[in-house]
Formats: C-alpha cells, structure tokens, sequence
C-alpha cells in the first residue's frame, strides 16, 4: 500500500516564503498529496525544530506536540507556545489514518520554516526620519534619498532588515536592491494601520563599513489621489522612513541599526514621481555610488556636494516626533511585484507621425527602456504615454481624466541605459514614445506588469472561445486591480477601493486567486475607518476613505456598504476561516445595526442602486430601470441573514435569533412593498426578480412566478443584459434556479451590445466598466466615467465556476465540494480546476453524442464530494478519481 505523503505545511494564509509574520500563534494547514484510497485523517502531529539567531541548521531543542487526535488539516490552532519577536520554528506535520488507527504515521512532511516579525511596539527602536523641508504645495512630487552608515566587526551570520514609510520606499543595502517588493508598505489606513514589511538582508552585508539607502516617494501618503484634481496630503505633509537593521555576527556581536537623527538626506533624481501623472527621471542627477561605503560619502549643504548637481549636498534629516509605533502592522498577503513581462506586439505611426506601441493585452504596470544614446543624448529625454485604447490611430486619453500617466527620461550619456520607472503604475495596452534616440527597436521595450503576488488557484475553459477569452479577461481585470487594494480601476484619476466592486467580485476572486490575505487585511482597514469615521456603523464608500467630491461624509449605502457582512461570509465560504468572521463581526454587526436602523431601506439618502444599468444615459449611471430602493431593501433582507448566519458559526446564539428575525422582517417587508397584487415585482425588470431569486426574498409561490417572469424578461430583452453592478452578478443564477438554465446560456453567449461578448468581439482584453464603454461605431463612450478595465461586471465567472463547470463549495472552506455541472447552450464540453484549502478539486465534462454526458471528477484528500449529474439521485464519493456517464433527459 502507497503511503501517506504531505506537502510542507502553511502558517495562516501567508505565502511560503513570507518571513516576518504577525502572529505568535499561526494557525497551520496541510494538503495530503497522495494517500490510499479512501484515506481519511484520524491524528496528527507537530513537530517544530527551534532556529536560533544563527540561522537555519543550528542545533536546538526539538517540540512535540504528541498525537492529537482529529481530522482537521486547515487553519489548526498552534498547538505549541506562541511566538516571541523574531522567534523562527521549522515546522513539520505528520498523520496518522482514521480507519487503522493502530498504524504508524505517515512520514514528516516537509519543513515550513516560520518567522515572527516585530510583535510588540516596543520592539522598534527606530525613528521615523525624512527630508527636513516640507513640501512646495506648487511643485511636482519629488524623491528624496536617505542614507546612513554603520560598521559590523565581523561578517554577519543572520540579518533581518524592518522597514516601512511614510510614503513609498525602495532600499538599497551597500549598492544592492533590498527586496523584490514594489510600491511598498502599499496602501492602508496609515494613522490606524501601517503595514511594515522584513527582509533577509543576510547576503548584502558585509564585515566593516556598510550603508543603508532608500529612495523616498510620496505614494499615497502624501502625492495626490482621488479625482476631481485629487487631493494632496491625505496622511500628512511630510514623507519618512523607518528602517531597523538587527545583525548578528559571526563573532558573536549582535548589532542594531536604525533611522534616527544621524541619518542624512539629498533630492532624489525624479523631479517628479506620481501615481497618477507617472515618474519623470532625470539620470545626470544619480549620485553615483550613494548607496555604498566610501562613494557617496554625505556631506553638509555647502560643502563640496557628493548628492545631485541642483542639491547642495546632504542635509540632516527631520525625525518625526508624532509617529506611534503602535500603528505598525505585518503584512497579511502577499507584496505588489512584478509578475509578467510583455513583449509588443505591433509597432505604427499614428497620423499624427507618433510612434505607437501596442502590447496586445491591457495591463497595468509601466515599461521598461534600454536606451543606446552614448554621448551624443546626454540630457535629452524620452516620453511615454499610455492609454487603453486608441480612437482614430492616436492614444485615447480621455478615459484618463486628469491623470497624465506620462514618463519621461532624461539620458545621462551612457553608452546603455536601462529605466523602468520605480513609484508610479499605469494601466494601459498602448505606449507613445517620443524622443527615442535612434531608431527604436521594440525590443528595448517592456511592460513589466505589476500586482498584488497573489497564488492562482482558479481555472475554466469550454467548447467557446469568447466565452474563454471573457473568463481570461475577467482573470487580467483582477490581476490589474489587486494592487495591494481591491480598486475600481487602474488607469485613471481614481484607482479607489470602492467597497460595491469588491463586495459583487469576491466569490469570482476567491475562486481564481488565494486573495484571502490581502482581503482580510482591507477588511482590516474597511473596520478600522469605520469605527474611526462613523460611530453610527455606516460603512465608508471607498477604503481606505478619502477625500472625494460628492461622497463624503458617507451615507449608509446598499450593495457598497454590505461589504462589511457579505464579503466576511464569502471568504469564510472559500477559506473556512472562523477566525476572520470572528475579526470583522463588531463591523458587520454594526453596519446591519445600522441598516435596521432605517439606513439602507430606500426612504433615506442617496442610493446608487443597480449602477451602470445599460439603459442609463451615459452622463447618468444612477438612472437604472430597477427602484434603488428595492435594491436596497433585499440586501437589507440579505446581510440581515446573513449576520445571523455568521452569529450562529461564532456561537453568538442570542445575536443569530435577533438578526435571523430582523432577516424574516425584512423579508416581509420586501413582500408587501415590492410586490404588486398581480404577483409581479413593482420593478419589473431583471435586476429586480434576480435579487429576490437568488437572495431568498419572497414565498414559494411568488418565487415561481418570479422566476417565470425573469425568463420572460430576459427572452422579451432579445437576451440581451439589462443589469448593472447589483444585478449582474446573480442574473444567471436567478435564471439556473428558475428552471430557466436555457435563457441563461443564450444571455452569456449573446454577443450584441449589451452583453458580455460584445466586448470581446470589439476585442477587450479586459472586463469594461461599462457594457459599452466602447460604442459599436468604434468611438469612446461619451461618459465621463469610461474605464476599460473594470472586473465588477466580471462577476459573472462564478457561474461558469459554480454552474457551467459545476464546482462549489458545500461546506466552508471546500470541506465538502458540490459537483453539480449544468451543460446547456451549445457547449460540448467545459472544464475547471480549482486549487482548494485541502488540494486540488478538477472537473472535467463533455457531449459524446446528442445526449450523452461523459464526466470526470478529482476529489482531494480530506474532503468528500456531493455529485448531482441530471437524471440521477444525488450521491457521495470520497476523495480520489471518479468518471461517471449519463444521458440527458429530452
């Protein structure tokens, strides 16, 4: 018999490499790889092997946890003491089988080896150090460099580096980049939660003199954000660092360095870096050699200058006396990196005489140049420009607003020069270049796409291939918006995380990408801005909140505010993580609270209902053909339930019967306003029977007749979609359960405008934010609000998960799995993997004949699986392979 094999364990849902971490009890999970069929855990083990301050291999002690009895394997409760500050433990697992318990276990797993960060706010004994001028509220928003030296008596055996900014910051340890992180500590609610993030900076050391730079922007922080001309300062006037080196060396001395008053400052060489207006790099102003022993050596303004020629030399840095330690946070997912380079695939001249790049797919990232100037160019500059689409053979900019998404280089005279921009990000297919010297070859150009370094975990393909290039644009949308916050679009003057857009897209995220710990940490900041900002539990409109016209204060919005209950309870359905239902129950408590209260019921404030609606004019996005008010009202009937869902799981008994009655309340309610006498829908319209469908909202009868009407709806519609945000993520589900999987399959395969094809037969590489963002004549939707990379209305790739494909979760966490396919519409086969908590869940269907369906199903270890195949009485299997063939009814 084969034997029992685990993969290396995980410790909560950080990567595997994730050194530093925030929790001195991790909770830690295993897959099994392979096992005898039939297989079922009945024990394990813990094993941690202590690393001391000399690193991996030192002898130590070994802790046992001895047998634990139990067939859990995701998110285990630490079972041994918890972590101090920088403590690591090599952690193995190892099981023994339910069925034979008189067995021997299954062989160690792998070791995961994890870190403790800083857990404590006394543990930093750095200061926040920056420029010691403020900044020029008329100027461009400049770099600044920091630097500062130190000496180890010995070579080093163990370093970690811990750092973070106000503002954005990249390191260089003795001329040598720190990290492969981008954009960091990324973006939060900086006076609550500021991330810092730890390097091994091990290798970049050495024994005598060293030096530690940074290269300071204002990122969120400072530069400005927001539409409207945006706002400056949101976090306060002055950028800083904060950086603590602790060595220990091969002699035995432990050293620590860190930013303090010591350190110095000069003018970066970007006179300007924006996130919006793109990165201006001027390479004559590079200080050589700043970031090493003996090159850059600081000197005081006035002296002979070591800094750029315009700087006057170093200058003492200004430590922030304001800061608290208290506010600082490890990382819960993963770090923005480069992910992908992208070749151009065409070059053209615009009519214009521009030259224009077109990289074939719509990103979000910038380019990176290798420029052959010599001499000759010193102090000429070339300019990109980027854009989504192009309108006339020239660079459309005016989706952009007032981001000017613009580069520029200024050579330095080098025989190569190689740039990619350091603090800026774009989102962008196309690229105007200006100033090339030479003639350009577009090979000395990439897109260096950037995001969130999120695990795929999610896979869908079928018999069509619009339906597959729409999934794959739903999939390049989330990769361009999961830049450290779930925002609403990459490429123009917003790029906030609108609570609505990630609340309908979650189930579709959590399918694709193990998102779950950068979710949770925005969650994080949604509860932290919450509680701050709105003691009435009203949720902010964007998070972080900032300043944006029209939208602040907040006002208690449906659909938007129901993310602090609804996307909980997802990511609790994906990940089966108690725990964070746990963190975010007072938020979601006091959102509902709030609702009952009158605030989401349709009699008061603004609501921006079923948004985007195809119907509405393109300079009124709220004018939807569905009541805001019953869109309103049913996520009123939904959260409530919700809520008393989530209550009963953390054994909240008395708060589960008060929210499961406030949820049959509004149930009732929604009945008697919504409803007419004839038992149709008072908005008689797709948005709103499919809310009450697929939300529950209405009795047996009604439900039937509601479900009838939808189809009729729908078919009246030419199966072209009539919804916007609310509606379109339950739209096909509504039709699935309605008996109406047939008008469902004809909406997602309808390729006229409005629908989800049209835009991939215009050739989208990306999800738009409206269902005609570009106009079937070829010209760009005249509203101002015109995005062509939006991933809400995407929402839609959970049904071709759950329903087309047929796999969903049964039980939190993938613990049971439903597979349940819906073949209909045309297709002759589909196909979907997915990545679960417990390993990998794939299923594979297709038409053999006119009415056969052959299927083929892998279930992992740890789990069972409920099969319903139609025609068939539904029936369980345990983990393994297993085919099965039926013929469809007529």
């Amino acid at each position: 018999m084969a034997p029992t094999v685990l993969d290396a364990p995980r410790a909560e849902h950080h990567p595997g490499d994730r050194i530093g971490i925030g929790e001195p009890r991790p909770r830690l999970s295993w897959t099994v790889r392979d096992a005898p069929y039939g297989w079922r855990q009945g024990a394990y083990e813990v094993r941690l092997d202590v690393e001391g301050p000399g690193g991996p291999g030192d002898a130590a002690p070994v802790w046992l946890s001895g047998r634990i009895e139990g067939g859990d394997s995701v998110l285990v409760p630490w079972p041994a003491p918890p972590l101090a500050s920088r403590d690591r433990r090599a952690v193995r697992v190892r099981v023994w089988g339910a069925d034979a318990p008189g067995d021997g276990p299954s062989p160690w797993s792998p070791p995961l080896t994890v870190e403790a960060g800083l857990l404590s706010p006394a543990d930093w004994t750095a200061r926040m150090a920056g420029p010691d001028a403020g900044r020029d509220p008329a100027a461009p928003e400049r770099t600044a460099l920091l630097r500062g030296a130190f000496e180890l008596p010995a070579p080093p055996a163990y370093a970690r580096l811990y750092a973070t900014a106000r503002g954005l910051y990249e390191l260089e340890l003795n001329g040598a980049r720190v990290g492969d992180d981008v954009l960091a500590p990324g973006w939060t609610s900086y006076r609550r939660r500021l991330r810092y993030q730890t390097y091994d900076v091990t290798e970049l050391l050495r024994a005598g003199p060293n030096v530690l730079g940074a290269r300071l922007a204002d990122g969120w922080f400072r530069g400005r954000i927001g539409y409207g001309g945006g706002t400056r300062d949101v976090y306060g006037d002055r950028t800083g660092l904060l950086a603590q080196l602790e060595a220990v060396c091969a002699d035995g001395t432990a050293v620590r360095f860190r930013t303090g008053g010591d350190w110095r400052w000069a003018p970066g060489p970007e006179p300007r870096a924006s996130l919006y207006d793109g990165e201006h790099h001027d390479a004559r102003l590079e200080p050589p050699g700043w970031s090493r022993p003996g090159e850059g050596e600081p000197q005081e303004a006035g002296a002979a200058p070591c800094g750029p020629p315009d700087a006057g030399g170093w200058r003492p840095v200004r430590v922030a006396e304001d800061f608290d330690p208290r506010t600082l946070c490890a990382p819960a997912g993963p770090a923005v990196r480069h992910t992908q380079d992208v070749a151009p695939v065409a070059v053209s001249v615009s009519p214009s005489g521009r030259t224009v790049l077109d990289f074939g797919q719509n990103l979000v990232g910038r380019l990176r140049l290798r420029l052959r100037g010599g001499r000759a160019a010193r102090g000429s500059a070339v300019t990109v420009r980027h854009a989504e689409v192009l309108q006339g053979g020239e660079l459309c900019t005016r989706p952009l607003r007032q981001a000017e998404a613009t580069d520029r280089y200024v050579l330095a005279g080098r025989a190569e020069e190689v740039w990619e921009p350091r603090f800026t990000f774009h989102g962008f297919r196309y690229a105007e270049v200006d100033g090339w010297p030479g003639a350009l070859d577009p090979a000395d150009v990439t897109a260096r796409v950037i995001g969130s370094d999120l695990r795929r975990t999610g896979w869908f393909c079928c018999s069509d291939e619009d339906v597959n290039r729409l999934h794959e644009n739903v999939v390049w949308s989330m990769r361009g918006n999961f830049v450290d916050v779930p925002t609403d679009c990459p490429q123009r003057d917003e790029r906030l995380g609108w609570t609505g857009d990630i609340q309908v897209f979650t189930p579709t995220a959590a399918f694709l990408y193990d998102c779950s710990g950068m979710l949770a940490s925005w969650l994080a900041d949604l509860a932290a801005d919450q509680a701050a900002n709105y003691p009435d539990g009203t949720v902010p409109l964007v998070v972080p909140e900032i300043p944006t016209p029209e939208w602040l204060p907040a006002w208690p919005m449906a659909v938007w505010g129901d993310a602090a209950v609804l996307m909980p309870w997802e990511l609790y359905r994906a990940y089966g993580d108690e725990g964070l239902l746990r963190d975010r129950y007072a938020s979601a408590r006091a959102w509902v609270d709030r609702v009952l209260a009158g605030g989401t019921d349709g009699s008061t404030g603004r609501q921006l209902g079923d948004w985007l609606d195809p119907a509405a004019p393109p300079d009124d996005p709220w004018a939807a053909r569905t009541d805001a008010g019953l869109v309103a009202a049913a996520y009123a009937a939904r959260s409530a339930q919700v809520l008393a869902d989530t209550a009963g799981v953390l054994g909240e008994h008395a708060d589960a019967e008060r929210y499961r009655a406030a949820a049959a309340g509004a149930r009732g309610r929604f009945t008697e306003r919504y409803t007419t006498g004839e038992g149709r829908l008072t908005s008689d319209c797709q948005t709103a029977y499919a809310l009450a469908l697929v939300f529950d909202l209405l009795p047996k009868d009604l439900a039937e007749r509601a479900g009838r009407r939808l189809a009729e709806l729908v078919a009246a519609d030419g199966h072209h979609i009539a919804t916007g945000f609310a509606g379109t993520p339950v739209i096909c589900e509504a039709l699935t359960r309605a008996g109406a999987l047939d008008d469902a399959y004809r909406l997602l395969r309808q390729r006229e405008c409005p629908s989800w094809l049209y835009p991939v037969t215009r050739g989208a590489t990306t999800v738009w934010e409206r269902w005609d963002s570009l106009l079937p004549d070829g010209t760009v939707n005249p509203g101002e609000m015109t995005s062509f990379n939006h991933y809400a209305l995407g929402a839609v790739a959970d049904w071709l998960h759950t329903r087309v494909a047929g796999l969903s979760p049964a039980a939190p966490g993938w613990r049971r799995i439903l597979v349940a396919p819906c073949p209909g519409g045309g297709l002759t086969w589909a196909r979907a993997r997915h990545e679960t908590p417990y390993g990998t869940v794939e299923i594979r269907w297709r038409l053999s004949g006119a009415r056969r369906l052959e299927t083929e199903f892998t279930v992992p270890h740890g789990t069972t699986a409920e099969v319903r195949l139609p025609g068939l009485a539904p029936y369980e299997v345990v983990p393994g392979t297993h085919r099965a063939g039926v013929d469809l009814p007529e």
